[in-house]
């Protein structure tokens, strides 16, 4: 295998995930197996950000500059901003790079008291970032995409515990997903920021003191911090000894006060809150391509876009495949019938080619007794089961991690 054979976007095609065009350069074309596969993803992190304790919210792409201006963003990343003019209004607007700023304008529409405190959102934020063409490479860099954007509105008490629990939510999303070991580094302040000198002291000492008490080790990248506050970044190491950026803990002291964010606190004044930015995958359509590559396109079950075919070796055991199907989409597995007029070696290659799981072949035994044989794709190994715990079995296998076994 040559690593071209493993490049996601070659992946992309020979799966039937995805595919992009001149004519939308930068943006992604998502077939019904590919967004099947996004949608299982997100899916997955939304619950799990729901378990965390995050409200999901879904915030505006256009906005005026205006907006963006007060937050910092459009001095920082205006050059990569798509921006238009309402000839109507007189005013100019940006599609959004990023979440952040409006997360701020929910928080702000109501006074809110320190009782409420921490206030946690989350949003699959569709962004957009005028790329240079020459950069562009597959879903790994695109002009636009999703980040599962989430935020935490807190006081300075509560900043230990909040990156705590992110720390172990990401522990355990990322095991889930094959990468049962990450890398940890503070990215302090850059050179061209927001904030005073003691400001920037104040949040990389108490985001270090949050890390540490985490149980994190991690390494100092001076200078690579966010404009607003410094960060934790997780990598995880791909099959190829490739390091990935994904999860980001960022600590802001910035944004609340360019913002106007306040809340009541005990003593019934007006305090800033203090924000915390978080993602679990960051990019969606990067950490896709992660995915990919990092096993050739193998998903795990749980993730794949179909987990089981049903293949049948005649038309007379057609009408059985069509039941099991039933069976199985009833016991909510992704499921398709192979009914071709093709030997079942042509069946089984295909299956193995589409990177399904899970193979039950069908034929005139199978159909008569009322039985399944189950063939798992990677390594061969077949199972013959009555159809009923053969369903069961497959059901347990394509299970969402942390999903109760009775749900």
């Amino acid at each position: 295998m040559t690593v071209n054979d493993i490049d996601h976007r070659v992946l992309g095609n020979k799966l039937d995930l995805f595919h992009q065009q001149e004519e939308g350069a930068g943006m992604v074309f998502w077939h019904p197996r590919g967004w099947t596969l996004y949608r299982v993803l997100e899916d997955y992190v939304r619950a799990r950000m729901r378990r965390a304790g995050f409200r999901e919210i879904r915030t505006p792409q256009l906005l005026a500059r205006s907006l963006w201006e007060r937050s910092g963003h459009w001095e920082k990343f205006g050059g990569a901003m798509y921006s238009l003019a309402d000839a109507e209004e007189g005013r100019a607007l940006c599609l959004k790079p990023m979440s952040c700023p409006c997360h701020v304008q929910v928080f702000n529409q109501r006074v809110r008291s320190y009782r409420e405190l921490p206030v946690r959102y989350s949003e699959f934020g569709a962004c957009h970032r005028d790329e240079p063409s020459g950069s562009l490479e597959g879903l790994k860099r695109t002009r636009a995409f999703v980040q599962d954007d989430a935020h935490v509105f807190c006081a300075a008490a509560h900043i230990e515990a909040e990156v705590g629990r992110f720390c172990a939510l990401l522990r355990d999303v990322y095991a889930n997903l094959g990468f049962p070991a990450f890398k940890v580094a503070l990215a302090t302040r850059p050179a061209s920021r927001a904030g005073g000198e003691q400001t920037w002291d104040r949040a990389e000492a108490a985001l270090a003191h949050a890390a540490h008490a985490a149980g994190l080790e991690f390494d100092v990248l001076a200078g690579e911090g966010a404009f607003y506050g410094p960060k934790l970044e997780f990598q995880l190491t791909d099959s190829r000894a490739r390091s990935w950026q994904c999860g980001t803990v960022q600590l802001d002291f910035v944004l609340p006060e360019r913002l106007d964010a306040e809340f009541v606190n005990e003593r019934n004044e007006r305090e800033r809150p203090v924000m915390i930015h978080h993602a679990v995958l960051g990019s969606m359509e990067r950490f896709i391509a992660m995915l990919l590559e990092h096993d050739d396109g193998w998903m795990p079950a749980w993730l794949a876009p179909e987990q089981v075919v049903v293949a049948s070796i005649s038309d007379a055991s057609l009408s059985y495949a069509h039941e099991i199907l039933q069976a199985l989409e009833d016991a909510g597995v992704r499921a398709v019938v192979d009914g071709r007029p093709e030997r079942l070696e042509k069946k089984i290659v295909d299956a193995r080619e589409k990177r399904a799981p899970f193979l039950v072949v069908v034929g005139k035994r199978e159909a008569a007794n009322r039985r399944v044989s189950v063939r798992r794709s990677r390594d061969g190994a077949q199972l013959e089961f009555d159809l009923g715990e053969g369903v069961e079995y497959l059901r347990e296998k394509g299970m969402v991690p942390g999903a109760s076994a009775g749900a």
